[in-house]
């Protein structure tokens, strides 16, 4: 199936009398070749379960749908819902939510295993929205999301750069970042004032960590960039003593004058296993 072109677009908008809402990111891709760039890094099969978040218009679900796949879209904007539901109302793999996503994330606790999320994020809330589903009990074996390109560097970083912090570690804990592209403000309409760029995340098999440990992991990475400018330790001992700290970090292999963007993920799990709960 053709993806929705720019023409169209206009028309469906047009003969409704829709104005964008920027606070919305309500920035839509366009663009054909950017489409089906974004739902082959997703490689879909009819066996799939597929999760779009912000689907607008629907240029993107078009291909979501035509993989075979069944489809829960979440749209918070109702002038879009009713589009959406009239362009797709005869596809019944197609199931349409109208929500804010982020806040039925939180609320609804969900069993994702055999999802892919493949969406072009709301810019404003994407990566909250990511981590949300990274972190939840049984989460989606893959994530393609566009987002602002500093956010995919973010996501995607290794440790000693600068973008490398706190995202980096809270899905990277649960997924390896395994492809990213960038996306020209061109292709979308209206066109952002940020560049864009699209992110591709695999769910690590088997967990690096799971349960308690997990969200002991949680409460480290985010100790331990509270200050991220200052030793890691300095802040762990908020939660843990020297006595619990040190053969931890000295197991790790993390000196005890490191910053916590100085350490690599691996070093981070390690220090998680050797350390109590507290």
């Amino acid at each position: 199936m053709r993806a929705m072109t720019l023409s169209e677009m206009r028309r469906w908008l047009d003969s409704r009398g829709i104005q964008l809402t920027r606070s919305l990111g309500q920035n839509f891709l366009h663009d054909g070749n950017q489409l089906r760039r974004i739902a082959t890094a997703g490689e879909l099969s009819p066996s799939d379960k597929l999760l779009e978040i912000g689907p607008g218009l629907g240029p993107l679900t078009e291909l979501l749908i035509a993989s075979g796949a069944p489809v829960l879209a979440i749209e918070k904007d109702q002038r879009l819902v009713e589009v959406l539901r009239e362009r797709f109302a005869d596809r019944p793999s197609f199931e349409l939510l109208h929500d804010d996503a982020l806040e039925w994330l939180k609320r609804e606790e969900r069993d994702w295993t055999g999802w892919k999320l493949v969406a072009n994020l709301p810019y404003s809330v994407g990566s909250p929205i990511l981590v949300e589903l990274a972190l939840s009990a049984r989460p989606p074996e893959r994530l393609v999301a566009t987002l602002q390109r500093e956010v995919v560097q973010r996501i995607a970083a290794k440790p000693g750069t600068e973008p490398y912090g706190l995202l980096s570690l809270l899905l990277q804990i649960q997924y390896e970042p395994i492809g990213t592209f960038s996306i020209p403000a061109g292709c979308f309409f209206p066109a952002p004032d940020v560049e864009s760029a699209c992110v591709t995340l695999k769910r690590r098999s088997p967990a690096l960590l799971e349960g308690a440990a997990l969200e002991r992991f949680v409460r480290v990475v985010k100790l331990g960039f509270s200050q991220r400018r200052k030793m890691m330790v300095k802040q762990l001992r908020t939660a843990w003593s020297d006595e619990q700290l040190t053969p931890a970090l000295t197991a790790a292999g993390i000196p005890l004058t490191a910053r916590a963007e100085d350490v690599a993920l691996e070093a981070f799990v390690t220090l998680v296993r050797h350390l109590p709960a507290s």
